[in-house]
């Protein structure tokens, strides 16, 4: 057990308490307490809303809860319609006088948290978002995506920094997922150095996805002659699999070839990236080479797909 880590957390919790009993004394500011608020809010989103639900969506003790439902059935907040299928289960939605009452708690809310956040600049603001998704994704155990394919942006703009924090995704990811070592990360380093030293927007690409402004994968094409190209560097961050955006860079690549009127494109791989080979092979390319090798601290097939792209 890491007691600095332990310890880190409860100067955190005590910290966002904080934040939590500020939000609870002024965002409100009326006879509504946080928890009731969050159960107006429940209502007024779930579908099919009923006090089963609003106990595990919000781990509320269910004598509480009844407390407080029948707090709002009394001032009429509520209204309780009893389900087609099961006579002892109710339907819950806020009624006319409610929906006024949330609608006058969310503006006190979204003019609080405005009030908390508006001499952050605009960078602060989304880095805060990210690391609260981030924070809530982890503690959730979520196995999904974080973004949607709509949220991601790709660009081929190479900004400074770029080149560096490339090298670092591949580092990271490929040490953890594949074992591999820092040997790696200097081959990585040295090819997209050779790339930027002879990088030529007529014939060569890069492009590059971002979430919230944070790299998150990349793919190139590499002009080598006037016929073939190599695609390089292709990698997404877990978070961001399962979304479609393989397929979504891979097309760009194609595409960026077939304008280019390259005839044959080829990659270099190792057969342990057997996700990626899937794509390459649904894609359109076939294996032309296979051999062992020794390197980034493992025993691997080196593999060389090909795909002609012609007339």
């Amino acid at each position: 057990m890491n007691q600095q880590i332990i310890s880190d957390i409860r100067r955190f919790n005590r910290f966002y308490t904080n934040i939590i009993g500020l939000l609870d004394q002024h965002i409100l500011d009326s006879s509504f307490s946080l928890a009731e608020a969050r159960i107006l809010l429940e209502i007024s989103q779930a579908e099919e809303c009923t006090a089963t639900k609003l106990m595990g969506q919000l781990k509320m003790d269910k004598g509480y809860l009844s407390r407080i439902l029948k707090r709002f059935d009394n001032d009429k907040l509520i209204i309780k319609e009893k389900s087609p299928l099961d006579n002892r289960c109710s339907f819950l939605s806020l009624s006319e006088k409610g929906k006024k009452v949330f609608s006058k708690l969310n503006e006190s809310s979204t003019q609080q948290i405005h009030s908390l956040i508006k001499d952050l600049s605009v960078e602060e603001q989304q880095t805060l978002v990210k690391y609260m998704k981030k924070t809530s994704q982890i503690l959730s155990a979520s196995t999904k995506p974080t973004a949607s394919i709509e949220e991601i942006k790709i660009r081929h703009d190479l900004k400074p920094g770029d080149i560096g924090y490339l090298i670092y995704l591949h580092g990271i990811i490929y040490a953890k997922e594949c074992n591999y070592n820092h040997q790696f990360e200097g081959y990585v380093a040295h090819t997209l150095y050779e790339f930027i030293q002879g990088y030529q927007p007529e014939k060569d690409r890069i492009w590059l996805t971002e979430l919230e402004g944070e790299i998150m994968g990349t793919v190139a094409i590499i002009g080598h002659s006037k016929d073939e190209a190599q695609l390089r560097w292709f990698l997404i961050h877990p978070d961001l699999r399962g979304v479609g955006l393989g397929r979504r860079l891979l097309d760009l690549a194609l595409d960026f070839c077939r304008l280019k009127n390259y005839r044959r494109i080829f990659l270099m791989t190792t057969g342990d990236q057997q996700t990626a080979i899937k794509m390459y092979t649904k894609a359109g390319f076939v294996i032309t080479e296979e051999h062992p090798v020794a390197m980034w601290g493992k025993s691997l097939n080196e593999l060389r797909y090909e795909m002609a792209i012609g007339d």
